[in-house]
C-alpha cells in the first residue's frame, strides 16, 4: 500500500493527462471557431446554418465538448471563407 510507483497509479495518471490534453485542443479549437464566428458578426445559429450543422452541435464545438470530424472542420472553414490551415492556426 502507499506505493507511489504502482503501475496502476502511473496508468491512471497517464490517462488523466491524455484526457486533459484532448480537452485542451478541443477547447482551443472551440475558442478559435468562436473568435472567427464573432469576427464575421454571426450568431452560433447563423454559422451552424451556413455549415449545415445543428446549432446545439456548434455550441458544443465552441464549448470544447465535441471532437469534430474532418468533414465538419472543412464545412466550418468553408462557411467562414477560410482554409482549414487558417482555421487551425493558433489551435
Amino acid at each position: 500500500m502507499g506505493d507511489t510507483h504502482s503501475p496502476w497509479l502511473i496508468i491512471a495518471e497517464l490517462m488523466t493527462i491524455s484526457i486533459m490534453a484532448d480537452r485542451d485542443i478541443l477547447q482551443r479549437f472551440g475558442d478559435r471557431v468562436r473568435e472567427l464566428r464573432k469576427d464575421c458578426g454571426w450568431s452560433q445559429e447563423e454559422l451552424a446554418l451556413e455549415c449545415g450543422l445543428d446549432r446545439t452541435y456548434m455550441g458544443g464545438i465552441e464549448r470544447g465538448e465535441r471532437n469534430v470530424a474532418l468533414r465538419n472542420i472543412e464545412k466550418i472553414a468553408e462557411a467562414l471563407g477560410i482554409t482549414i490551415a487558417e482555421l487551425m492556426s493558433d489551435v
